[in-house]
């Protein structure tokens, strides 16, 4: 037998649960049935703006390190992106991620960039400035330090670096974090990744990851005509082969410094007519 008696205050809504040999009655009153809606709601919140796995792990991923496995053989700097793993792996690892979604990520002076051709696929890259590289146009995956202050009317809204018009960003990891911040749904910006786009076969591993001149409209000078290492390499390796040439061919500096410190004899008055 059950039995209600009603008493003042706030409503209650009363569950009964029936089982064989028990009764379980749970009492919740209108207050905490609202904070219970509350809280499942900011966790809906909180899991839209959450970054999905890949994209957390491009971000905090540390890329052009030596692979552990394969440190011992050449080439073995990790320079790949899988998707479906969330790892940076090697081009000697690529084997057994041949048939994930595999992303190239490119070197631009210590600082990692991905082609906007690729990354515009997977997530939503407008307002992020892009650099134009060896005629390609890139993406920072992360913000860089600045070594000065800098004032300007158009500023990246996460890090204050200064961007050309109309851009907000100046990095992938600058845009994310400002819509974090904002509390935005990022799935938004967030597109389904096709794996016919990032496939094995898609990827150069010729040796052009490490990029060389960065053009751009912003007027910064950390950014103008720096030269990447592999570029720097093989300008040196020209001006060996000029300097070579120059001693093997026929000409003799030492003629040139007789000639020049030969003395002039006693001048000569011209005769008078």
């Amino acid at each position: 037998t059950l039995q209600t008696q009603k008493t003042p205050g706030p409503k209650l809504t009363v569950k009964i649960s029936v089982s064989s040999t028990s009764f379980s009655i749970w009492v919740l009153s209108d207050k905490s049935k609202m904070m219970r809606e509350g809280h499942d709601e900011e966790e809906m919140m909180m899991m839209l703006a959450r970054k999905p796995a890949w994209l957390e792990g491009l971000m905090a991923e540390t890329f052009f390190s030596s692979c552990g496995i394969h440190e011992s053989r050449r080439k073995s700097e990790k320079n790949v992106f899988c998707l479906l793993c969330c790892l940076s792996v090697c081009p000697h690892c690529l084997t057994s991620h041949r048939s994930h979604p595999l992303l190239q990520v490119r070197r631009y002076v210590y600082h990692d960039v991905v082609r906007l051709s690729d990354l515009e696929k997977l997530i939503d890259c407008s307002y992020i400035q892009p650099y134009t590289i060896n005629g390609a146009k890139v993406i920072f995956i992360n913000q860089r330090p600045q070594s000065r202050a800098k004032v300007s009317s158009n500023v990246c809204f996460t890090c204050d670096r200064i961007l050309q018009e109309p851009f907000h960003f100046c990095s992938l990891s600058c845009k994310v974090d400002y819509l974090q911040y904002q509390g935005d749904d990022l799935s938004s910006i967030l597109y389904r990744i096709d794996e016919s786009d990032f496939t094995f076969s898609s990827l150069r591993m010729d040796g052009h990851d490490q990029l060389g001149e960065i053009s751009t409209m912003e007027e910064d000078t950390d950014d103008i005509l720096v030269m990447s290492d592999q570029w720097e390499q093989g300008n040196n390796s020209n001006k060996k082969e000029k300097r070579k040439k120059k001693k093997e061919s026929n000409y003799s500096p030492g003629m040139v410094l007789s000639l020049g410190s030969r003395r002039k004899g006693a001048p000569h008055r011209a005769p008078f007519s």
